[in-house]
């Protein structure tokens, strides 16, 4: 994963340095300030030597400058357009909440449920219940989350009036947990939870109609075992197995959010403050938001790999199997 990540990184720096980066000063920006931190992160030198600067100040946040004078520096940059001198990271993280809440929210409420209706169908396998919700389930999952952002703000706020159109700024006091605030999250809750809701429901029906056609299933049932019991203690129980990954990678993702659903909604979050990066050409915030996303992605599934050695004892990474 590691290495898998600096390569990813090292190739992403370079494609983004070969880019044209405005720093110039404007209103009321200091034009000694611009000049040392062209210096410090070298926007005057080749790229290789940009790239080891970067490097360097992750580690040495320090530069000394001609005279030898020390001064410390940002280790990730600084953002050029979108707030002037503000350390990406900070900013990711100070955005990081409506994010979390939104994305936490709807797995809440998307993990259960796909799993419930994964369940009916698996044990309404092959009848008219089953296929309606196979063919639900199938144009739910094709259709992007953001037509379902564009679906739902246009019913239940331009049409219906119900909702908020987009989230009201954290103004006089108010919180993530104002009473405006929670109406407005409602919206891109559903949308966010429409689509993980049928890809569960899909993976589930299929784990499960597979283990109840198993011969351990079909012992358990001649031991007079009834359908309930079996499918509690046994068909669930091996069905989790490939379906526990998913969840921890769901998990996992509730850091990167959803970029369009939160510009439809407004909603000020990591997804936001990407998409700013890219508008307004505020490089050292598109690398350092681009690389936390990529870090999520590969800790998502390191996490499942390893999830399956905890989700099925007989699954060891890298087990010794020369005596058994």
């Amino acid at each position: 994963m590691a290495i898998t990540f600096v390569i990813i990184f090292t190739i992403c720096f370079f494609l983004v340095r070969l880019m044209p980066v405005d720093i110039s000063q404007g209103p009321g920006k200091d034009p000694t300030t611009y000049e040392k931190m062209r210096q410090a992160y070298g926007y005057d030198k080749p790229l290789i030597d940009q790239y080891l600067i970067f490097i360097r100040n992750i580690f040495y946040p320090y530069y000394k400058d001609a005279n030898g004078v020390t001064y410390s520096v940002s280790r990730f940059g600084y953002s050029w357009q979108i707030d002037y001198m503000a350390e990406p990271n900070k900013m990711l993280f100070s955005k990081m909440a409506p994010t979390v809440i939104i994305n936490g929210i709807s797995i809440l409420i998307s993990i259960p449920l796909g799993i419930l209706i994964g369940i009916y169908m698996a044990l309404k396998k092959n009848k008219w219940q089953d296929y309606v919700l196979s063919v639900l389930v199938i144009v739910l999952i094709s259709v992007p989350a953001f037509v379902y952002a564009f679906i739902l703000q246009y019913s239940f706020s331009y049409k219906l009036n119900l909702f908020p159109t987009t989230m009201p700024p954290l103004m006089n006091g108010m919180s993530w947990f104002s009473p405006s605030v929670q109406k407005a999250m409602v919206l891109p809750v559903i949308a966010n939870s429409i689509g993980s809701t049928a890809v569960f429901s899909r993976f589930m029906r299929a784990e499960l109609s597979e283990t109840l056609t198993s011969r351990f299933m079909i012992l358990a049932r001649s031991k007079g075992m009834s359908k309930f019991e079996a499918v509690v203690k046994h068909g669930l129980r091996n069905s989790m197995v490939p379906i526990f990954p998913m969840i921890l990678g769901h998990v996992i993702g509730i850091f990167s959010g959803s970029i369009i659903v939160e510009q439809v909604f407004g909603v000020p979050g990591v997804g936001k403050i990407f998409l700013d990066s890219i508008l307004q050409h505020d490089y050292d915030v598109f690398l350092f938001v681009g690389m936390f996303y990529i870090l999520i992605g590969l800790a998502g599934g390191l996490l499942a790999d390893i999830s399956y050695g905890l989700a099925d004892p007989r699954i060891r990474v890298g087990g010794n199997f020369k005596n058994e």
